[in-house]
């Protein structure tokens, strides 16, 4: 059986490799940082198993995301000289190979989908193929090294060490910013253990109007996009305002209909997802991989879109879901 572990122990292993090519980089001038961080985060990955499994302590794992938020916090993540073709190479590549370029990035939700939705099926000897639960994270990770074989294919690469250095220069372009999603997820779910959602409710409900069935629902699609804007995740925000508007005001007082006011309230997270840079993954990598003079412009270009949006999800809200 393919365990999802061995997912994660091959992205560990490649972070490692990175790190260690990041080492001996003297064009970078950070390389000292920037090696420790992506090591220690590869090592991390290697690490969690054991802390799932609980044979090892969890503390080292939680001191080495400290240590790694410490290095991107003092701007000890560099980038080195990318060796790569000029643009009239690009240029030249692209017009000979022309669509057959789309066909590696094709491959991943392709194979992904056939693992998710008919290998999941397969078993040999009674034992399934792929780890029950797991079928779509694995079928990601098959697909993605499936994507790396046909594309060294299609464009008649021999090297495997050609992808894994321009694989290298794509992570050293997303910097540290590349981990912030993970980071915001997990603060999410500690919010919502430390009881922030029920604080918001009892705040809430001091200052709500009885019977103000607009005013519930401006807060909760307000909120909902406020808490997006500082997590950065709005399934990170989702839980502490459901917790504290959503159902206890909207759904259980108000009697909303329940897919139609969580899902409404998930779209208007969203608009929070639009306008902050702690979205990095969104805003922030965009941005650098285009090389964008301004880091912060596609929140400006977002932010007239949000804001119309928000405005649609109250009226969405309020008039159709009670």
């Amino acid at each position: 059986m393919i365990k999802s572990e061995w997912f994660f122990w091959l992205v560990g292993a490649v972070f490692i490799v990175m790190a260690l090519q990041m080492l001996r980089d003297t064009s970078n001038p950070k390389r000292f940082g920037s090696a420790a961080f992506w090591g220690l985060l590869g090592a991390c990955f290697l690490y969690s198993t054991g802390v799932t499994e609980k044979s090892v302590p969890a503390e080292p794992l939680g001191l080495g995301v400290l240590v790694l938020i410490c290095l991107g916090g003092f701007n000890q993540v560099g980038r080195g000289k990318l060796r790569t073709t000029s643009d009239a190479e690009r240029s030249a590549l692209a017009a000979r190979f022309g669509n057959k370029l789309f066909i590696p990035a094709l491959t991943i939700p392709v194979v992904a989908m056939v693992c998710a939705v008919l290998v999941k099926k397969v078993s040999i000897g009674g034992t399934p193929v792929l780890e029950p639960g797991s079928e779509t994270i694995l079928g990601l990770g098959i697909g993605a090294i499936a994507a790396v074989g046909v594309g060294m294919w299609v464009l008649r690469e021999r090297r495997l060490s050609v992808p894994v250095h321009a694989g290298r220069g794509l992570l050293e372009s997303m910097g540290w910013a590349l981990l912030l999603p993970q980071l915001l997820s997990v603060l999410g779910t500690i919010f919502q253990a430390a009881g922030v959602g029920t604080q918001v409710r009892s705040v809430t409900e001091s200052v709500l109007p009885d019977g103000q069935k607009f005013a519930a629902v401006a807060l909760y699609c307000i909120g909902m996009a406020l808490f997006t804007v500082i997590m950065g995740n709005a399934f990170a925000a989702f839980p502490v305002m459901t917790a504290a508007i959503g159902w206890p005001v909207l759904i259980e007082q108000m009697h909303g209909n329940p897919p139609a006011v969580l899902a409404v309230g998930m779209l208007a997270g969203f608009c929070g997802t639009l306008v902050t840079p702690m979205a990095a993954n969104f805003n922030l990598v965009p941005a650098a991989l285009l090389e964008l003079k301004d880091q912060y412009g596609p929140i400006k270009a977002q932010t007239p879109t949000a804001v119309a949006l928000l405005a649609c999800n109250v009226c969405i809200l309020y008039f159709f879901a009670f």
